[in-house]
């Protein structure tokens, strides 16, 4: 479905799986932050672009150029503008993937998966609800990742145990 909703408030939903809202109304979020520092300027771009051919609106944070900028930044930046509403996901992008995601669950109400195939991405959304997810602009992954970024995507959030699990892992920031 390449249709998204703009905006939700359901936790462990996707907002375009929503039964009650209809394509184009104001209970539907299409938007997704992405932000990347000098470590993955070309990755960041190729996921902008799919992301956009999905039908997603792409607020994009990062920089575009080899000019050094330091990822707990552009993570801290990237969580505030996702926890202040409207958005579906974000998108997370450093030289490998981890200081960026490591940063960003480090905000409260954050869970930023870091995949190595699209079975840990899907997972990623499944089981663990992530609301952001990340990628390393050096790392040689065995697949594609805008493959792994559309099982992320196109993944369901299965709830129950799971979400006592997510429950657990939320509380351990208090």
């Amino acid at each position: 479905m390449n249709e998204k909703p703009k905006h939700f408030t359901l936790q462990g939903t996707w907002p375009w799986e929503s039964k009650s809202a209809t394509i184009g109304s104001e209970d539907f979020m299409n938007r997704v932050v992405v932000a990347n520092d000098h470590g993955a300027v070309e990755l960041a771009q190729t996921l902008i672009a799919h992301l956009k051919e999905r039908g997603f609106e792409v607020n994009y944070l990062g920089v575009a150029s080899a000019d050094s900028v330091d990822y707990p930044d552009m993570a801290k930046e990237a969580a505030t503008e996702y926890l202040s509403g409207g958005y579906a996901f974000g998108v997370l992008l450093c030289g490998t993937g981890i200081g960026i995601s490591i940063s960003a669950n480090k905000v409260d109400g954050i869970r930023c998966a870091l995949p190595q195939n699209s079975f840990a991405a899907e997972m990623a959304r499944c089981h663990n609800d992530a609301n952001f997810i990340a990628f390393g602009g050096r790392i040689d992954y065995p697949e594609d990742p805008v493959r792994m970024l559309d099982a992320y995507i196109d993944a369901t959030f299965e709830g129950g145990r799971h979400q006592r699990r997510i429950d657990k892992m939320m509380g351990l920031q208090d």
